[in-house]
C-alpha cells in the first residue's frame, strides 16, 4: 500500500498511531458523504494491485503546527485557512510540552473547538469513521399546502429552499387542491427545480413593463417587452440567418458547420454561488458541468475556456462582511478546481480571462466554457416511447441537492450554511470514462436522445427528456453512493458525471458491452412512455405522480417592471463621442506622471500577467492547440484567442478560434454600451489572430442581481438591447446563452449585488489554421501602425478607476468608450483578410488600459500623446515589414478604411520610449515594464 500511496521522488509514508505529539496537529477531512476521488483512486488502485477486502477508504489532510503557537491561535489558522465547514471537518490536537495530548476536538463548525473540550487520548483521523444519515428507505411523505395561508406557503418555500414565489406557491396550492390531494415531497421538490430561476430561466421570459426615466423621474419612454430571450437574443439570431447554423438555443450547446462533415459546439456555463462557498468545488464542478454540456449534444470536448472574477485581492480580513471568504483564498480554490478538472479529463483549457473588483467581494464569478466536435447529423435529439432510461457514470449522493434552487436565490450566510449540500466535488476521472463511452454510442447509433444530469439531477434531465412522452422511473435502481437516501433526495441529487440517456431496448446489451469495457457504471432505471404523465415509484410506491404539462407550461408568467434613468449628461456626450476629439480637448493636467500611470495600469490585478495561473493549466493535451493563450518568443506574452486545429489525422488545415469579451466597468455607467463593447472586444480578438467574423458566433453569459428590482432590471434590459444591437450590427448570431441572476449578499440588513457583468464568447471558423498571428513583435525595423479611431473616451477605463478620484474633473468630459457597429465590422474584416494574406507579422487588439497598455504589452515604440489612456473600441496595433508597407495600406484603402496611422517602429534597444513631438512623455527599460506587469496579484 505505501507504494501506491506515496511517490518515492518527493515523498515517504509512514504507519503510526498513539505516538507522542511533538507538535499540534490539525486533520482535515471531508463531511459524510462528500465525494472523495482520492478514496475512490485508492480503491481502484488497490485492485489493479491485488489487494482484495478493501472496500472503504477515507482521506484527509494532516497540518503539523509548532508548539509555541497557543490553542486560540491554532483553531485561529485553522478555521480560517485550513478548512472549509461547507464540505470538511477538522480535528484538533495540542501537544504538551514534554509530548501526548492535552487537548482534543472534533470540529464540524468554526468555534466548536473550545477551551472546555475534554481531553481525548489516543483517537486520530483513522479513528473517526463516516456516520451516515440513517433516513428510513422509503422516507417519502405529503407535503400539507392545500389548507395553508399565504404566510405559511411562503415560510414553506423559504425554509424549504424552494426558491418559489408567492404566485408559483399559489399555483401548486390550487392545482393539488383540483387534485383533492396533498403534493408529496418529491413532487413539490420537483416542480421548484423546473420551476427555478436556474433552470427555466423565467425572469428572461416574463412580460416587463420597460420605462426610461429623466434624472428628474420624468417618463420619456414606456415598452412592454414579451420575453428578453425571445424578443431580442433569438429574434437577432433569426434575423441574422447565417447558413452555417446548425443549432441556437434549443439544446445543451449551441452548433455550427466546421468542415465539409464536421460540426463545432460550444457552451459557456456559470457556477457562481458554489464556488463562493467552496471554491474549488464549486469551480470543479462547473467545468464538469460544462463539459457534460456538449457531451449532451453527442460532441467530443476538445478544449476548455474560464472567465474568473474575483474581489481584490489585498481586502484584508477585517473587512470581510460575515460569512465571506478572503477573495485570495476564492481566487486560489477557483483557479486550482479549474485546472483539477480539465487536466484530468486531457482537455486543454485555451482562452479565458482573470478580473478584480470590488463588486466581485461578496459574489465571485466562475464562467466555464468547452467546445467540443461532432460529425454532421450525429446527434440524435427524439425520445421515442418505449425507450429505456438508462444513466451511465457516477452514483447518486446528497451531494448537490438543492444546488438549482440554491443557485436562483440570493445568498447569505444564512443560507450558505444551509445549503452545504448545494456543493459537489466532481470526478473527472470518472467522466472521461464515461465520455468515451458516449463517443462509441455515439458513432454506433445506440441511442435516441441523450442528456446531462446537472441541476436538479434526475428531475431535470429525465423530466426535459420526456416532457413529450411522459416516463416512468423506479429509483431504486438508481446506483447510490451509499444508503440513507429518501426518494426526494435521489431524485434531487445533482451528483457529478452522470448522463441520461433514451436507450431503444434493442441497443442495451450493446450498450452495456461497451460500458462495461470502458468501467462505467450503467443503470436501467425506467421507460419513456406515452402516457405524458412523470411517475416516480421506489420500491413499488409512487412518490410522484404528475402531468408533464402542467410541470413544463403551468408555471404563472411574471410580469415585472424596469426602469433606466438616463444621464442627461451622459446624453449629451452621446452626441459628442461620434468623431475622434483634439488630443488637447481633455488634456491632462501636466504635472501628469506618464511613467507611473504606465506603471500602476501594467500593475492593476486585471491587467497584470495571469500567467501564474495559464501555467497550471494544461493548453497542449491532444496536440491540437495551435495559438496559445501565451504567446512570443518568451511565451510570456498574453494572446488575444486561441486557435484549434483539431482535425491532423485528417490532413485538414480548417481551425477554430475561440476568444471573449468583458468589461464590467461600462455596465456602471450604461450596461447597453457594456454589452456593444463586449461583442466588439469578442470579436475583435477574434480578428486579431486572423479569425473571420463573418463566420463567428457567439454566446452570452449575464450575471446580475435581484431582477425583482427595477433598477437592476433596467440595467439588464439595457444590456440585452445593447447585445441584440451589436449582434444585427455584425451580422453574428447567438447560438446559446446563460442567466445567472439574484448574485446578491445579505449581511447585516445590507444588499451587495455583484456588479452587472455580461461575458461574449465567440467561436470562429478559418480554413487554414497555419494563416494566423498573434501579438509579439517579431523583427526590429518593422513599422507599428495603429488601426481604428481614438475618442475622447476615457470614462468606466482603467486609468478612470485606479485615479478617478484625482482627476474627476478630466473624467467628467469625456463618455464610455462606444461601438460605431458599421466601421468595426468593416475594420474587422479587413484585418483578418490582411492576417490570412500574411500582410501582418502582429497584431494585438487594444482594450484594458488603451493604447498605452497595448504598446507596452507589445514592447513598442514610439506611440501617441493623451489619447494613450482611452479604451475606444474597435482598434488594433499591429506590426507591418516595411516592403509590405503599400501593399498594407492599399488593402486598407479598398475597404474604406482611413483610420490607418504608423506611429512607430520595433527597435532593437529593449526600452520603451513614447514621444509627443520632441517631447518624451516615457522612456522604461522593458525589464522594468515586465516587473510592474507580472507583479499583479494571481
Amino acid at each position: 500500500m505505501t507504494n501506491l500511496l506515496a511517490d518515492p521522488v518527493i515523498q515517504e509514508a509512514r504507519l503510526s498511531a498513539g505516538e507522542a505529539l511533538q507538535e499540534h496537529i490539525v486533520d482535515v477531512f471531508f463531511h459524510a458523504g462528500v465525494t472523495d476521488t482520492l478514496a475512490e483512486s485508492v480503491v481502484a488502485g488497490a485492485q489493479m494491485l491485488g489487494i482484495t477486502g478493501l472496500e472503504h477508504v477515507e482521506t484527509g489532510r494532516r497540518y503539523l503546527l509548532d508548539t509555541r503557537l497557543s490553542a486560540a491561535e491554532v483553531r485561529t489558522i485553522a478555521e480560517a485557512l485550513l478548512y472549509n465547514p461547507v464540505i470538511q471537518q477538522y480535528e484538533l490536537r495540542l501537544a504538551r510540552e514534554n509530548g501526548g495530548v492535552v487537548h482534543h476536538a472534533q470540529c464540524i463548525a468554526p468555534g466548536d473547538a473550545d477551551d472546555t473540550v475534554t481531553t481525548i487520548a489516543g483517537q486520530g483521523m483513522d479513528d473517526n469513521k463516516s456516520n451516515l444519515a440513517n433516513g428510513a428507505l422509503d422516507a417519502s411523505s405529503t407535503v400539507p399546502i392545500c389548507d395553508m395561508t399565504d404566510q405559511q406557503l411562503l415560510d414553506l418555500s423559504k425554509k424549504g429552499l424552494l426558491a418559489l414565489n408567492l404566485a408559483e406557491m399559489r399555483t401548486i396550492q390550487q392545482h393539488f387542491r383540483e387534485q383533492k390531494r396533498e403534493p408529496s415531497d418529491v413532487e413539490l421538490e420537483t416542480l421548484a427545480q423546473t420551476w427555478s430561476e436556474h433552470c427555466s430561466h423565467k425572469t428572461f421570459k416574463a412580460t416587463i413593463i420597460y420605462r426610461e426615466l429623466d434624472s428628474r423621474g420624468n417618463v420619456l419612454a414606456v415598452e412592454t417587452i414579451n420575453g428578453l430571450l425571445k424578443q431580442y437574443l433569438m429574434r437577432a439570431t433569426q434575423q441574422v440567418q447565417q447558413s452555417w447554423l446548425v443549432s441556437a438555443f434549443s439544446d445543451n450547446a449551441g452548433i455550427i458547420r466546421f468542415t465539409g462533415t464536421q460540426d463545432i459546439a460550444f457552451k459557456v456555463e456559470t457556477h457562481n454561488h458554489p464556488s463562493a462557498i467552496e471554491p474549488f468545488g464549486g469551480a470543479n464542478t462547473g467545468v464538469g458541468g460544462v463539459i457534460r454540456d456538449v457531451l449532451g449534444v453527442s460532441a467530443r470536448p476538445i478544449a476548455c475556456t474560464d472567465i474568473l472574477c474575483f474581489g481584490p485581492p489585498g481586502t484584508p480580513v477585517d473587512e470581510l462582511p460575515a460569512g465571506i471568504l478572503a477573495p485570495h483564498r476564492v481566487a486560489s480554490g477557483v483557479v486550482n478546481g479549474v485546472r483539477d478538472y480539465g487536466n484530468k479529463m486531457g482537455i486543454p483549457t485555451v482562452n479565458g480571462a482573470v478580473l478584480y473588483h470590488q463588486g466581485y467581494l461578496c459574489n465571485p464569478l466562475v464562467f466555464c466554457g468547452c467546445l467540443g466536435i461532432l460529425p454532421h447529423g450525429s446527434h440524435p435529439r427524439q425520445v421515442e416511447p418505449g425507450d429505456r432510461i438508462v444513466v451511465l457514470g457516477g452514483r447518486t449522493g446528497r451531494d448537490g441537492i438543492h444546488g438549482a434552487t440554491f443557485s436562483s436565490g440570493e445568498m447569505s450566510s444564512e443560507i450558505n450554511a444551509q445549503a452545504g449540500s448545494a456543493v459537489q466535488i466532481g470526478a473527472p476521472i470518472t467522466e472521461k470514462k464515461v465520455a468515451d463511452v458516449i463517443i462509441q454510442a455515439r458513432d454506433h447509433g445506440l441511442y435516441h436522445a441523450i442528456t446531462d444530469c446537472g441541476a436538479g439531477g434526475f428531475s431535470s434531465a429525465i423530466g426535459e427528456m420526456g416532457a413529450e412522452t411522459g416516463a416512468y422511473i423506479e429509483l431504486e435502481k438508481a446506483p447510490l453512493k451509499y444508503r440513507g437516501l429518501a426518494p426526494w433526495e435521489i431524485w434531487l441529487s445533482e451528483a457529478q458525471e452522470r448522463m441520461v440517456l433514451a436507450v431503444p431496448p434493442g441497443h442495451l446489451s450493446e450498450l452495456l458491452e461497451i460500458c462495461e469495457i470502458e468501467e462505467v457504471e450503467a443503470s436501467i432505471i425506467g421507460t419513456f412512455t406515452g402516457s405524458h404523465r412523470l411517475v416516480v415509484t421506489y420500491q413499488d410506491k409512487t412518490v410522484a405522480n404528475l402531468d408533464t404539462q402542467f410541470l413544463h407550461d403551468g408555471r404563472p408568467e411574471r410580469t415585472l417592471e424596469a426602469v433606466w434613468i438616463r444621464d442627461d449628461v451622459g446624453a449629451a456626450h452621446d452626441a459628442q463621442s461620434s468623431a475622434p476629439s483634439d488630443p488637447y480637448s481633455t488634456s491632462l493636467d501636466e504635472a501628469t506622471r506618464w511613467a507611473s500611470t504606465l506603471l500602476a495600469l501594467l500593475d492593476h490585478p486585471t491587467i497584470a500577467s495571469k500567467e501564474e495561473v495559464v501555467r497550471r493549466y494544461d493548453h497542449e493535451v491532444q496536440g491540437a492547440t495551435a495559438l496559445k493563450p501565451m504567446v512570443g518568443r518568451a511565451g510570456n506574452g498574453p494572446g488575444d484567442a486561441a486557435v484549434l486545429q483539431p482535425l491532423l489525422d485528417e490532413d485538414s488545415t480548417a481551425g477554430i478560434v475561440l476568444s471573449n469579451g468583458v468589461n464590467p466597468l461600462y455596465g456602471s455607467i450604461d450596461p447597453y454600451h457594456m454589452a456593444m463593447n463586449a461583442v466588439d472586444e469578442a470579436l475583435r480578438n477574434l480578428a486579431a489572430v486572423g479569425g473571420d467574423i463573418e463566420k463567428a458566433a457567439i454566446l452570452d453569459n449575464f450575471c446580475w442581481g435581484n431582477p425583482t428590482d427595477p433598477l437592476q432590471l433596467g440595467m439588464l434590459v439595457r444590456a440585452v438591447k445593447g447585445c441584440y444591437d451589436a449582434a444585427l450590427g455584425f451580422g453574428t448570431p447567438f447560438i446559446s446563452g446563460k442567466d445567472s441572476l439574484n448574485n446578491e449578499y445579505h449581511a447585516n440588513g445590507q444588499r451587495s449585488p455583484v456588479i452587472p457583468t455580461l461575458v461574449i464568447s465567440a467561436v470562429g471558423v478559418i480554413e487554414d489554421a497555419a494563416r494566423t498571428v498573434d501579438m509579439s513583435l517579431k523583427r526590429a525595423g518593422n513599422l507599428v501602425y495603429q488601426v481604428g479611431a481614438t475618442r475622447n473616451e476615457l470614462a468606466g477605463s482603467h486609468y478612470a478607476e485606479l485615479f478617478q478620484p484625482d482627476i474627476i474633473q478630466h473624467i467628467s468630459g469625456t463618455t464610455v468608450p462606444q461601438v460605431d457597429v458599421a466601421s468595426a465590422r468593416t475594420t474587422m474584416k479587413a484585418i483578418g483578410e490582411a492576417i490570412r494574406k500574411g500582410l501582418l507579422q502582429a497584431c494585438h487588439d487594444l482594450s484594458e488600459g488603451g493604447l498605452a497598455v497595448a504598446a507596452a504589452e507589445m514592447s513598442l515604440a514610439g506611440a501617441n500623446t493623451i489619447l494613450l489612456l482611452s479604451e475606444s473600441p474597435s482598434r488594433f496595433l499591429i506590426e507591418v515589414a516595411p516592403e509590405q508597407r503599400e501593399t498594407f495600406e492599399a488593402h486598407m484603402r479598398s475597404y474604406g478604411i482611413n483610420d490607418v496611422t504608423c506611429i512607430g517602429m520595433v527597435t532593437v534597444a529593449e526600452r520603451f520610449v513614447v514621444r509627443h513631438g520632441e517631447e518624451t512623455l516615457i522612456d522604461l527599460p522593458i525589464e522594468t515594464l515586465q516587473q510592474a506587469w507580472k507583479g499583479g496579484q494571481v
